[in-house]
Order: structure tokens, then C-alpha cells, then sequence
């Protein structure tokens, strides 16, 4: 599920960047699209009401945001998780910005480890990875009982099948 706000985490705030209250949004509940994050502006052109999730730079009009954004963790281990992938890439980091808004075409540049029969093996860079986003949420097969909050945004171990690797 994920959960944007709340009282205490990075992004906390008592207020978005439109002066309204902050609230907790659920946005995802049990793989069903339940909320959007909106402003007052988007709330408005969708005929909606705004989730109070206005979001503020140095200029300009507020965009949209979430001050705190998790995925609820969920009852495996990491060693779990890795332990049932034959073969795979356990992204440490990623670089750049690769989405498509549109299409939900996904691409980023990604370091990490290797897993190779459950094990890691050994370092993994200059790689990219992509998948379409839609398909990537309905291919989380394993979620992670680990989560800790290190930025306003956070998320446990996920195991994400299906997703193309490219690089040497």
C-alpha cells in the first residue's frame, strides 16, 4: 500500500504548499487504485476534490507532491526474497529520469548486485533497467518486511519480475 504523509517522517509538514492541512492519502490498497495525489489546480480539471498534496518550489505554481510517500512492509525476509531468484539484479541505486508519463515506459540507470541462485554474487554498474509501470506494479511478486525511512520517500525489499536489464 502506499501511503503518502505522516506525522514525524522526513516530508512532514503541518501544511501543503497551497496552505491547506496536511492528510493521510491512501493511494494504493490491496493492488487497487484508490486515490490520486492531487492539488487544487489538477482536483479542479479532474472535477475533484484536492487531497491537499501541493507541493511548492523557489517559483512558479505548485506542482503536485507527496510529503512522506512508503510502501507498507510486508512479512519476508531479504534473505527470503533472494533466496527465490535464480538470476537477477538487486538495484542498489538508480540514476537519471526515465518515465513516460504517458505510456508508463520506464528506464533508468542502475547499479547493484547480482544474485545468481539466491546468492550475491558480485558488484553491478552501468546497467540500465526498464519495464512499463503498470506492468511492473502488477509483477511485485515478494515485498519485504525491511523498510526504514532514510528520505521522505521509502520502501521495503521488492521483487519486481519480469523488468528488462541492458548493459555490459
Amino acid at each position: 500500500m502506499l501511503l503518502p504523509s505522516g506525522v514525524g517522517g522526513f516530508g512532514t509538514s503541518p501544511f501543503d504548499g497551497e496552505g491547506l492541512p496536511s492528510q493521510r492519502t491512501v493511494v494504493v490498497e490491496n493492488g487497487v487504485l484508490r486515490n490520486y495525489l492531487l492539488n487544487t489546480y489538477a482536483a479542479r480539471k479532474l472535477g475533484m476534490h484536492s487531497t491537499h498534496n501541493a507541493a511548492r518550489g523557489l517559483a512558479g505554481a505548485p506542482g503536485v507532491g507527496a510529503g512522506n510517500l512508503y510502501l507498507r512492509p510486508g512479512s519476508l525476509t531479504e534473505e527470503q526474497i533472494l533466496g527465490e531468484v535464480k538470476a537477477g539484479l538487486y538495484v542498489t541505486s538508480l540514476m537519471g529520469f526515465g518515465t513516460n508519463m504517458v505510456t508508463g515506459d520506464y528506464s533508468r540507470g542502475a547499479t547493484g548486485l547480482w544474485i545468481e541462485n539466491g546468492q550475491l554474487t558480485h558488484a553491478v554498474e552501468e546497467v540500465t533497467i526498464a519495464g512499463n509501470l503498470a506492468e511492473m506494479l502488477r509483477n511485485v511478486t515478494a515485498i519485504g518486511n525491511d523498510l526504514v525511512f532514510r528520505t521522505s520517500v521509502a520502501s521495503p525489499t521488492l521483487r519486481i519480475d519480469g523488468m528488462t536489464i541492458a548493459g555490459a
